[in-house]
């Protein structure tokens, strides 16, 4: 394995041995060096194209050793089409000898700027597929609370947009909002939009994300918590994608359905 190999995993941890790539000659603290270790290679939806584009850097990366475990990548990837560039910073570790003939290592941080340039979400960029991707950079930056934000803001706004498809009143006969609770129980019975392994507990899931957002939970806690909420909140989507019913009746709306985004369960991501 190269180390290309781990960088185009990230934001995976994992440990993996790789071909050394440093040479013999050690390099002192704070210097640079360029290695060739095969090309890093990340996927992207690219806004000037309006596809989905694996993003490529070129032969050689610049390296920098921040010190004697721990190396710093930056690599700048492009566009093969249109040449958008999305600017990517890897901070990489290694337990034992960077010089060793095959050293093992892991990637401790890595984080991307992507100015205008791309999108993670693969499908096109509606309003679910952006709040998704706000969501994932939140927890890559450690803001548990935030990232949690956004995934039920995605949750009261694809309700919402059922219910409205569907002539579910948001009001009450008063004309008072109705609580999130009764709408959800309303557009579930009639849509089953809650996955059926968690049908019982629709609500409960607001409950866990609005818990985070009002300090009932910390930050680590929140961390924790945001892959598995995040994964019930697209069972969520995918479910709506999938009921033909809401779909035409969100077409009758002049809906773009498109912008229910198709997203996998794991990041290929964020």
């Amino acid at each position: 394995m190269r180390l290309s190999d781990v960088l185009n995993k990230a934001p995976d941890t994992a440990e993996a041995q790789v071909e050394g790539f440093l040479g013999t000659r050690r390099i002192g603290w704070g210097q640079h060096k360029k290695i060739r270790v095969g090309k890093v290679a990340h996927n992207f939806f690219c806004r000037k194209c309006s596809d989905n584009r694996t993003f490529m850097s070129g032969d050689e990366l610049s390296c920098l050793v921040a010190g004697e475990r721990t190396i710093s990548i930056d690599v700048t990837l492009r566009c093969p089409m249109c040449e958008s560039p999305v600017e990517t910073w890897f901070l990489v570790a290694c337990d034992g000898d960077f010089y060793a003939q095959a050293p093992i290592v892991h990637l401790e941080r890595y984080t991307e700027n992507r100015r205008d340039s791309a999108s993670r979400v693969r499908a096109g960029l509606g309003e679910f597929a952006e709040l998704l991707e706000r969501a994932e950079i939140a927890y890559e930056d450690g803001l548990g609370a935030g990232s949690m934000t956004y995934l039920r803001q995605i949750f009261e706004a694809i309700t919402t947009e059922v219910a409205n498809a569907a002539k579910i009143p948001l009001t009450r006969s008063g004309g008072q909002r109705k609580s999130f609770r009764a709408l959800l129980k309303q557009v579930d019975e009639q849509h089953r939009i809650i996955p059926a392994r968690f049908a019982s507990h629709g609500y409960r899931l607001f409950s866990e994300l609005s818990e985070v957002i009002h300090g009932g939970s910390g930050e680590e806690e929140a961390l924790r918590k945001y892959k598995p909420c995040r994964d019930l909140i697209i069972g969520v989507v995918d479910n709506v994608r999938n009921d033909q019913n809401v779909v035409s009746a969100i077409d009758a709306l002049g809906w773009d359905v498109d912008d229910l985004p198709e997203i996998d369960g794991e990041e290929g991501a964020a």
